[in-house]
């Protein structure tokens, strides 16, 4: 404000009191930064006695922290869960005291009345996921159906269809994995029962099977 020309004491009274203003301003500033300034050094302190001494690590330029290393794949356990589902569904089952021979093949657990064949075979119930087999060797075929019937359990599927075949492309033009499918699906204990396909649905190379509830 140097330089200005004051006309009455009131303009000086104002010049005056702006200027008061201001240095209270810039004191209050400087004070405001000393006390954060005190406060810094006082956490600062406090710090240093909470850790306690400390010592400087040599420079030696960035550390590289190690990589994660991949989770092993539990290759054993899956050579034995294979060996369990070999062992455990057996081509030398009898199943025919199990199925009932009528003009379409079928088979229910005890207990179950005849209307669960009658709806399956109706289609009744919708088909939520399929397996094929085609072109599968025994042991292949064996362990992708126990597979594929125990996932489909565990995901709270109730009804899938098994494509097997008809055979007309094996030896004598003989449907051979219908017949080990049919052994196999009777000694799954989430299979409650099964129908042969509608036409369709796959016909005579084709089953519908029930799930248990989950």
């Amino acid at each position: 404000m140097t330089g200005m020309k004051v006309n009455t004491l009131g303009e000086l009274k104002s010049i005056r009191n702006a200027l008061a203003e201001r240095r209270a301003r810039e004191a209050a500033e400087r004070e405001a930064e000393r006390l954060a300034a005190v406060r810094r050094e006082r956490e600062h302190r406090l710090f240093e006695i909470a850790v306690g001494p400390v010592q400087r690590l040599p420079a030696h330029g960035r550390a590289q922290p190690p990589r994660p290393a991949p989770e092993p794949r539990p290759l054993q356990r899956e050579r034995d869960e294979a060996a369990v589902m070999r062992e455990a569904l057996s081509d030398e089952f009898d199943v025919e005291t199990l199925l009932h021979t009528d003009e379409q093949l079928s088979f229910r657990r005890p207990g179950l009345g005849p209307e669960v064949v009658r709806k399956l075979r109706e289609g009744r119930w919708a088909i939520q996921r399929e397996i094929d087999l085609h072109g599968l060797r025994t042991d292949e075929a064996r362990e992708a159906l126990g597979r594929f019937v125990r996932d489909s359990h565990q995901q709270g599927l109730r009804c899938v269809r098994v494509v097997h075949g008809k055979g007309l492309g094996s030896p004598g033009r003989a449907p051979v994995l219908k017949g080990r499918v049919l052994r196999w699906l009777v000694q799954k204990k989430e299979v409650m029962a099964f129908v042969q396909a509608r036409p369709a649905d796959g016909g005579a190379g084709a089953l519908v099977v029930l799930l248990r509830p989950a």
